[in-house]
């Protein structure tokens, strides 16, 4: 059977047993006689069980999200209503359940820097989705205001019992305006004398930050050319 649509095919077969076992080794075993991968193959796929599992059904619901967005017009849209659009539709995406069994899971020291890595994926395929071009400082900042915006979001959205989660849509409205003030005070410090003139001496450094980029043809990825953003 070939690797890609194993993948996907124990994906599909885990979330019936992640509310009751988690994102664990004896999901991956049960996916695994569930859609009738063998063993050795569903192992070698995902080497570290469940968390791996779990990771990969991240990444899936980013990629999911990614193709939406490009069918859809947001022209119309104000930015930071094309941002709210792409947070609740990601949410719309994911499965509540599995969604707080890996709010368990990577809450653990051993995996928390897994769990980070992840929501900064999110929030680096939201940014790409929605057309960032940015390639300096701004690169990293935008990617770590939406990943506290969609991490802190997650959390409220679990606890969200409201009518058409309208609760969690006004609760990701404030956490935006409070970026957007953040942006708003990024632009006035750029344009501030003084800010000039530090990033012209003793900040001169921080102009030369650029996003980190990693060929897209080495072993295990679709070969397309060139380079692009790496996400930590």
């Amino acid at each position: 059977m070939e690797a890609a649509i194993a993948r996907e095919k124990l994906l599909d077969a885990a979330l019936a047993h992640v509310a009751f076992d988690g994102w664990s080794e004896t999901t991956l075993k049960a996916a695994a006689a569930d859609s009738g991968v063998a063993p050795g193959l569903a192992a070698a796929l995902f080497p570290r069980g469940g968390v791996d599992l779990a990771l990969a059904w991240h990444m899936r619901g980013d990629r999911e999200m990614a193709r939406i967005l490009a069918e859809e017009d947001l022209a119309a849209l104000r930015f930071r209503d094309r941002v709210a659009r792409a947070v609740l539709l990601r949410l719309e995406i994911a499965d509540r359940e599995a969604v707080r069994r890996g709010t368990t899971l990577f809450a653990l020291p051993q995996y928390s820097a897994e769990g980070s890595r992840a929501i900064w994926g999110t929030a680096d395929a939201i940014w790409t989705a929605l057309g960032d071009t940015s390639d300096d400082l701004n690169w990293y900042t935008k990617r770590l205001s939406l990943s506290a915006v969609y991490g802190a979001t997650v959390l409220f959205w679990l606890g969200d019992d409201s009518t058409g989660l309208q609760a969690t849509r006004d609760f990701l409205d404030r956490r935006i305006e409070n970026v957007m003030q953040f942006e708003k005070a990024k632009a006035a410090l750029a344009s501030n004398p003084i800010s000039k003139a530090l990033m012209g001496g003793p900040l001169k450094f921080l102009g030369r930050i650029r996003p980190p980029v990693l060929p897209d043809d080495l072993p295990g990825q679709e070969a397309k050319g060139g380079k692009g953003p790496r996400p930590f």
